[in-house]
């Protein structure tokens, strides 16, 4: 049977901790596209990569897979030069990966309301309102995190703890925990900014948002998941990246450059 295209993504993520060889035939070799800046581009820096593995070699945990069309969002817990979270985009194109993004940051502890980085429901439903979803997430980044309007919150979010469950290693769950979390930033003198979205993926009431910002004056890109139940917002994780300084880009592919 033909694998579909979210099965081909997990199988080419799990193949860095099996080392099975046939995932890799997944990726159209003529035309691969690299946005992580870390990897050069085309299949010999993914190859590249396979063969700087450390002693032991890597560990990756496929949590969560979606599909939206052409792409494919993964949510993996990594032992990748260290223990990390990741999440990855696969874009493909006649059942070939053709371009690959991705957001890694390292395990924390668990959070304030005792929740990890990546646990939590993985089944994704409502699949006829992923569209829906997917603009609901759209105008919350735009009406909350990019222009401050505070006062649309319960527009997205329900109150009490309950309704809003986070993931992020430094809030807690509900509004108090996110507004606990904006005032210790303000008192540090800590910024978040959200200056651009640059895509939208979703299946179901999963929907994941990459945007580009700041934070703590440090050029940041932002992969944001959330789960929604009833038009509502009920769940987030995430993962927060330092953009490398462009002179240590190993590709010149860019970080976001998603195609139009």
């Amino acid at each position: 049977m033909e694998l579909s295209n979210k099965d081909k993504g997990v199988a080419l993520l799990t193949s860095l901790e099996t080392g099975d060889q046939t995932p890799v035939s997944y990726i159209n070799a003529e035309k691969y596209t690299q946005h992580n800046l870390a990897v050069a581009d085309g299949l010999e820096g993914f190859g590249a990569v396979l063969q700087n593995a450390p002693e032991g070699g890597f560990k990756a945990n496929v949590v969560r897979a979606y599909q939206d069309g052409d792409y494919v969002f993964t949510h993996t817990i990594y032992d990748f030069f260290g223990p990390k979270i990741g999440f990855d985009v696969f874009r493909f194109e006649n059942g070939l990966i053709v371009e690959h993004w991705d957001n890694l940051l390292e395990i924390a502890k668990p959070n304030p309301s005792g929740h990890t980085q990546t646990d939590g429901p993985t089944n994704s439903s409502d699949l006829d309102k992923t569209e829906a979803n997917k603009q609901i997430v759209s105008n919350f980044i735009s009406d909350i995190l990019m222009n401050g309007q505070m006062d649309k919150i319960p527009n997205y979010i329900d109150g009490g703890e309950e309704n809003y469950i986070q993931h992020n290693p430094a809030i807690g769950d509900g509004l108090s925990g996110l507004g606990a979390a904006f005032e210790g930033m303000a008192k540090q003198g800590i910024t978040m900014e959200y200056k651009t979205v640059h895509k939208v993926l979703g299946e179901g009431n999963f929907v994941l948002a990459i945007s580009e910002g700041a934070f703590a004056g440090q050029a940041t890109s932002y992969y944001d998941l959330f789960r929604l139940e009833e038009g509502k917002i009920v769940e987030h994780w995430d993962v927060m990246e330092t953009i490398m300084p462009e002179a240590d880009w190993k590709n010149s592919n860019g970080k976001f450059n998603y195609p139009k």
